[in-house]
């Protein structure tokens, strides 16, 4: 019976191999916040997926086979995060774009990497990269990245003489606080606050108050534009005079809305913003998106989703081949590859590198100026 019962196991498993190869599809995941407080972040992830694959498809698809997009939505929480990585598992996905927070991709690291299915996302945390997992690949940069260039901007360029740090308790946004304030110091700046907010409290006037009493020359604030915004609106209704800051994730059009006239004078933090993407791939893409969804991207975020799914289509063409591993090892040594944020370079565990920064600051009219 056991020899049956192996004889019989190695017959379906034979059958299921057959199948994979003769199917007419191919599946790529897509775990994102569809719902939720960052539902617009990771609406714009899915739809410039779909972009890029309708345009696939339309030319033969990859490899000869018609790429099917599913959609999880993981509503940027761990727990529905670790849910939707299954999910896609078993939906047959050999690539997953996401997922937008660090936190959610994290949670779903591990199924990924233990079923073999590659994983690209824009968690900056500098934990994803940690565990060395072969499947996962950053198409944005690290928090480390960012708190240097955010450091030298603060201490160096303005000169900021007392500096408050806020951050929420997610992994993102913590690693991007301590990262900046350890940054800071090493240029020899002052730090006089290193604060923790609960997201979505609403109401910060406690915080605030205990902050304007030290009389800071800047706010600093690594966390999400769901509370960046209120941050500033209240900041303002204080009338503490200091200086705001945001990190990247502040960057979404609904930080606007929720920092409503307080919004004008905020600086941010990013990458190039995608109207001021110079290269000629960006240019096509984004007037393709305008054209196909009547509406811009929401953020940068959209982007490099959509340049981690295009490297990762690349290397199937290079391999000729849907085995993830030989894939995973193309990819590591992938350099300038022609990206719609500007060349697309892996090191061998799987970060991008080449982090290109600006500061933005917000005008009366709602409009970003370039200021570094």
């Amino acid at each position: 019976m056991k020899l049956k019962n192996i004889l019989g196991a190695i017959a379906l498993g034979s059958v299921v191999t057959s199948s994979l190869f003769a199917s007419s599809e191919v599946v790529i995941g897509v775990q994102v916040p569809i719902t939720g407080k960052y539902a617009n972040e990771g609406q714009g992830i899915s739809q410039f997926v779909k972009l890029i694959v309708d345009e696939k498809n339309a030319n033969g698809g990859l490899l000869g086979k018609q790429i099917k997009i599913v959609i999880c939505d993981d509503e940027a929480k761990p727990q529905k995060a670790a849910v939707c990585a299954k999910k896609l598992v078993n939906a047959g996905a050999f690539a997953v774009i996401g997922s937008y927070t660090s936190g959610a991709t994290q949670a779903a690291q591990v199924t990924y990497f233990r079923n073999k299915v590659l994983q690209t996302s824009d968690g900056t945390s500098d934990d994803l990269i940690k565990r060395k997992y072969w499947t996962f690949f950053r198409n944005s940069f690290p928090n480390s990245a960012q708190s240097d260039f955010t450091a030298k901007y603060m201490v160096e360029t303005k000169k900021y003489k007392k500096i408050v740090v806020l951050s929420d308790y997610s992994s993102y946004a913590m690693g991007l606080g301590d990262a900046t304030e350890a940054s800071i110091k090493a240029l020899g700046g002052n730090v006089i606050y290193r604060g923790k907010i609960k997201s979505g409290t609403q109401n910060f006037t406690a915080i605030l108050t205990k902050i304007k009493a030290m009389k800071p020359d800047v706010i600093y604030f690594s966390g999400y534009y769901t509370d960046g915004g209120l941050l500033r609106a209240q900041q303002s209704q204080l009338a503490i005079k200091a200086d705001f800051v945001g990190g990247d994730s502040n960057d979404n059009p609904d930080f606007l809305k929720l920092a409503g006239k307080a919004a004008e004078g905020t600086v941010l933090i990013n990458f190039p913003t995608p109207d001021l993407l110079p290269y000629p791939v960006a240019k096509k893409y984004l007037a393709d998106y305008e054209r196909t969804f009547k509406m811009k991207p929401p953020s940068i975020w959209a982007v490099v989703n959509a340049d981690g799914l295009r490297a990762i289509i690349h290397g199937v063409e290079q391999t000729k081949s849907f085995d993830t591993k030989k894939i995973s090892d193309f990819l590591h040594t992938l350099k300038d590859f022609e990206g719609i944020t500007g060349p697309v370079t892996f090191r061998e565990d799987g970060e991008r590198i080449g982090a290109k920064f600006m500061v933005y600051k917000i005008q009366k009219n709602g409009s970003y100026k370039v200021i570094q």
